[in-house]
């Protein structure tokens, strides 16, 4: 979604007084709707989705966007294969869905919590029957389970400064070159906003995401070690 579409969806909405939802939007769409200023309401199901729906409109809350949640299981899970995130995506796609419709697919004890958009909720309970070789069932639920979306707890870290290189790096465990081809891939955002820039200073409740590899959020700087590195509070949620 580009941003010419982004501003017909604003426009239709305040011109004509209701609420316009967008598909679910990925990490660059979101980008490119954080560079437009317009305002909305972003949610992708639950606290911290990485795939999120933008309402225009006023007064928008999260009970009004159009999601819906599935739980997918082995019918026997004592036979069934180890499944991966991959794997309940793939059995997706293979279904004919586009990837917009779906948002954020969380896999907990072989089984996938997914969010979607709610006028597929009935296909896919239908027709998604098999992943690999596993049989599996879809039961809609009214809610993601609390402890498969749980806030992770805070962590601490030692890092030298608060560049965005250096935490990057720091969070995920890699080296100098192998951060810079992160960035240069055009893989690294901050609060949804593509950042190329590697010196930027993360600030104090900055969400940074590395597509392919999670997100963290930089919490605050708790002390200066005698050897004047920094240490900080984070909270890694992939």
């Amino acid at each position: 979604m580009d941003e010419k579409r982004f501003n017909e969806l604003y426009n239709r909405a305040y011109e004509k007084s209701y609420m316009v939802f967008t598909d679910f939007l990925n990490l660059e769409e979101q980008s490119i709707l954080a560079n437009t200023y317009l305002p909305c309401v972003l949610y992708g199901g639950y606290e911290n989705a990485e795939r999120v729906i933008a309402g225009f409109g006023e007064e928008i809350k999260r009970d009004d966007f159009p999601v819906k949640y599935l739980a997918v299981s082995p019918v026997i899970q004592k036979f069934s294969d180890k499944l991966t995130h991959r794997d309940f995506l793939g059995a997706l796609m293979n279904l004919g869905i586009k990837r917009e419709m779906l948002g954020d697919i969380i896999v907990y004890e072989n089984s996938g919590y997914l969010v979607c958009l709610e006028q597929i909720t009935d296909y896919i309970t239908d027709n998604l029957t098999r992943i690999k070789h596993t049989s599996v069932k879809v039961t809609q639920i009214a809610e993601l389970p609390d402890h498969i979306v749980k806030t992770p707890d805070p962590s601490e870290l030692v890092v030298s400064s608060l560049r965005l290189d250096v935490l990057v790096c720091a969070v995920y465990k890699l080296s100098r070159s192998e951060g810079a081809k992160l960035f240069s891939a055009g893989k690294i955002f901050v609060n949804s906003r593509l950042t190329e820039n590697s010196s930027y200073t993360v600030k104090e409740k900055d969400i940074v995401s590395v597509r392919g590899m999670g997100r963290f959020a930089f919490l605050q700087q708790l002390r200066t070690t005698k050897k004047d590195r920094l240490v900080i509070e984070i909270r890694r949620y992939g």
